[in-house]
Order: C-alpha cells, then structure tokens, then sequence
C-alpha cells in the first residue's frame, strides 16, 4: 500500500475541525466522488490494471457510482487482488478520526461506546487523529479455520478480568471488519469460508451491525466489502450460502489478458527484473523474449491438456520472465560478462520452474515436460513468423552450407557467440525488427546483438533450414 505524500491536515480536535468546515462524508461517497471527478478528468480510474479497460473496469465503475458491495468471479492468478487494492486510491487522501479508537470513528458521530462517552464528555476539545487511506484497508485470505472472532470479535477475557461485566460493549475485542470501519475490507476467497462464518457477514453486509457472544451491538459499520471467489465455488452447488450472495450489489467477472499486447504489457510491469544491487546492473529480457513468454502463456493457458478449470495464472508468465533473466545473470556471472541479456538457450530454464504452475488432465499426467517443451517451440516459431516474416536470411543459412558450426550455451559469453559468426550484413534489419526501440550502447548492445543472431538461428532450425544438437547446457548449429 502506498505511504502518505503529504502531510496529514492540520486541525487536532473537534472544534478545530468544524472550525475548518470539515464535511462527513460515508466510504461509498468518498469513493463516488472521487471516481467521478478521476472520470471528468479523463484520469485513469484503477491505474496499474491492465487489459480490463473496455470489459471488468467500467463494470466496477458502475458498481462504485452505485453503492454497491461487489464480489470479483475468476480464475486464479487474474488480478483480483492487485484490482481490489486499487480501489483505495479512490477514498479521500485524509480522514479524521477519534483519537485512539479502535474501530476508527468519524469525529461527528462517534459509534463505539468507550467515543460516545469521551466525545460526550470533552465535546469539541475531544482529540483527533487522521488516517491515511493506505491504513484504511482491511483483507482477510478466507479459511476454513477462519473464526467468527476473527472477522467479527469476541469478549476480551482481560477486560472482563479488569471488572467490566460480560453485557459491557467495551469488553469486545473487535475484528477485522470493525477495525476496518470507515474503509474498504477485502474478503479474498470468500467461498472458503464455513458456511457459520458466512452468516455472520450476513448483517454485516445488509444493517451493518455485528453481534458478538449473544448480545447485539448496534454498530452502523462505514465500509465498502469486496471480495473475490472462483466461479466454481460460487455458484448453488458450490461453497456459498444464497443469502450471502444476494448481499452483494455487483458481480464481476474478471478475465486473463484478452489481447497479446496487453500479455505483453503486464509481464513488462509486474516483472521484477530491475534489480536494486548497484554491484551488478540489471539483467536484459529482450522484446522479442518477452513476447515468447507471452505467447508460451497463451498457449498453455489453451491447451486441451491444461485443467481448465484451475486457469493459468498471470504469474506464471511474470515467473518465466524473472526465471529466463536469472539464467542470463548465471551466465554472465561464469563468462564475467559486463553485461547479462537474456538469449533463446536460457528459456528452457523456464520449463522446470514454471511445471508446479500448471495443473494437467489426469490423463496427461507425466508427459508436463513433454508438453510445456511442444508449446514453447511453437511459441518461439509463432515469434519468430511474426517478426520475422518476409525477411531474407539466406545469407546467415549460407555460413552453414560448408560445415560451418555455432556453439552457444550457458558457458558462451555474447562477444564470444557474434565473434562465431563474424560480421553478418542481416543483422541491422534483425535488430530492426526483433528490436524496434533500440538495442543501447557497450556491452548491453553486444548481448542483445547475440539474442538477436541467437533466435534467428533457432528460427531457421525450427523452420527446419538448420540443424541442432543439444546437451542441454551447450547447443551446436549447423548445417
């Protein structure tokens, strides 16, 4: 969650605030207001979510301008989480709070007993405190053990051990949802919930009030409730009680990445490749490597041998991008290279690290290897066509003709793969190409000019114009 950028507001207590002409404002007014005007603005609503703009985005827009709790349906690994975060961008940047409260209560109509009484007995010199919306988020990963307590409350033994009788409301201990009052609270995986559990959210989402131990509290609780559950799992025959499912205003589906672009886009910025140790620079995933992991993703995620059902998450791809600029990073490490980019050779890496990401049909259970290796080839070729189309490369197939050989590896540093080759007249229109945004200068420039000779080779063999012999950590081409 995002620290404060400012300093919080100014006024300390009550009087001060009125003074100010503070005005109350509920959750789901803050957030309407503020989607409205980010909307007027032409500014983006939910920033950082990509590949949702003309599909779930305006669905939870109107969701929000109406008031509405809402519920995220989809498959793992589909931004569900990353999009309910968000959301706290559109509450207000500030908001007060009775000082030392521990369900956050707005300063004007304090709820919880133990403020009633202070504001009733300090009045306008009551303190208040303000609260940054990063602290106004509350999110629970739904269990199965998961307690009424721990979303609702219990009595606190130590209150009542001080004196307070059991009937006292300041012997709650309040839970997740309380504290989160004045806020947005997340249920991630809501139908994990028991189904006891799920009722007690019942009251929570309709009167917003919460019952603790056999006496009821009259808490009108301030919050917007979002949470998130798989398709399967919410549905009548699933793991979700109908009454709680009427309770939400909205139902969202969410999806994976429609278009190759938008795959592409999100690996770009989910990725953690920029590496903050200033002893080494930072590994080079090449464009066209990228757009393989990309398309690799898409593929398994269609695959007939692929359950369906458990979906192909979004991390499986931004793992293979960080997995592919590791093995960079091994070899520029053994071939004390100044600079590590990625090539072809390192993306086998990707299969062994990325097979517990996928779950299989029983019926092609064993054959993981077999199938993620069939899939990338293909997603190398359908780069490499899609690149490469059109562009005449029979003058590097020629150097082969002869008995002419490439080594390249995990032990062949990118200077000693181009000195193989030696001067070849259609690299520029490969770079172009394979590269459009540029390659950089020094040794950057020399590993990405030998990724780009590097997946022109396994190009030509995979068209079948080259051989290749593999032991896994070195590769031969030749004719």
């Amino acid at each position: 969650m995002t620290s404060p950028a400012t300093t919080a507001p100014a006024p300390s207590t009550i009087g001060e605030l009125r003074a100010a002409d503070h005005v109350q404002r509920s959750v789901k007014t803050e957030i309407r207001q503020n989607l409205i005007d980010r909307l007027a603005a032409g500014q983006p609503t939910l920033p950082g979510i990509v590949g949702f703009d003309d599909t779930v985005v305006p669905e939870v827009e109107r969701a929000l301008l109406a008031g509405h709790d809402i519920v995220l349906l989809g498959e793992r690994g589909q931004g569900k989480t990353r999009l309910i975060r968000t959301l706290i961008g559109l509450l207000d940047e500030w908001t007060p709070v009775v000082e030392g409260c521990e369900i956050n209560d707005h300063p004007y109509a304090p709820i919880c007993a133990r403020c009633q009484n202070l504001v009733g007995e300090l009045g306008d010199e009551t303190a208040v405190a303000w609260k940054h919306r990063s602290e106004r988020f509350g999110e629970k990963l739904a269990t199965p053990d998961t307690s009424v307590g721990d979303l609702i409350g219990d009595i606190d033994p130590i209150k009542v051990a001080q004196g307070r009788t059991l009937g006292d409301p300041e012997t709650v201990h309040y839970g997740l949802v309380p504290r989160t009052n004045h806020g947005i609270f997340a249920i991630n995986e809501l139908p994990d919930l028991a189904e006891r559990i799920q009722v007690a959210l019942l009251n929570v989402l309709e009167e917003r009030d919460i019952q603790v131990r056999g006496y009821q509290l009259r808490l009108p609780l301030d919050l917007l409730v979002v949470a998130s559950a798989n398709p399967e799992d919410y549905t009548n025959r699933g793991r979700i009680i109908t009454p709680l499912k009427d309770r939400f205003g909205a139902e969202v589906r969410t999806h994976y990445p429609l278009k190759l672009s938008d795959e592409l886009t999100l690996i770009a910025q989910e990725a953690a490749v920029l590496w903050s140790d200033s002893t080494h620079a930072a590994p080079l995933v090449p464009q066209h490597l990228l757009e393989v992991v990309g398309r690799f993703a898409r593929a398994v995620r269609d695959a007939p041998q692929v359950d369906q059902r458990s979906g192909v998450s979004a991390r499986f791809a931004i793992s293979a991008v960080e997995t592919v600029a590791a093995s960079a990073v091994r070899r520029a490490a053994v071939t004390h290279e100044a600079a590590a980019v990625a090539r072809i050779s390192d993306l086998p890496a990707v299969i062994p690290a990325s097979r517990g990401k996928v779950e299989f049909d029983d019926a092609d259970e064993g054959r993981e290897f077999e199938v993620l290796e069939h899939l990338l080839r293909r997603a190398v070729v359908e780069t490499f066509r899609s690149r490469v189309a059109g562009l005449d490369l029979r003058v590097l197939q020629e150097r082969f003709d002869s008995g002419f050989t490439v080594s390249t590896g995990d032990g062949v540093a990118a200077q000693d793969l181009l000195d193989q080759l030696g001067p070849v007249p259609v690299l520029s229109s490969l770079l172009d190409r394979l590269e459009p945004e540029g390659i950089g200068e020094g040794p950057a420039a020399i590993g990405v000019a030998a990724s780009v000779l590097e997946f022109a080779l396994e190009g030509l063999y995979l068209n079948r114009r080259l051989a290749k012999d593999t032991d896994g950590s070195r590769t031969v081409y030749g004719a």
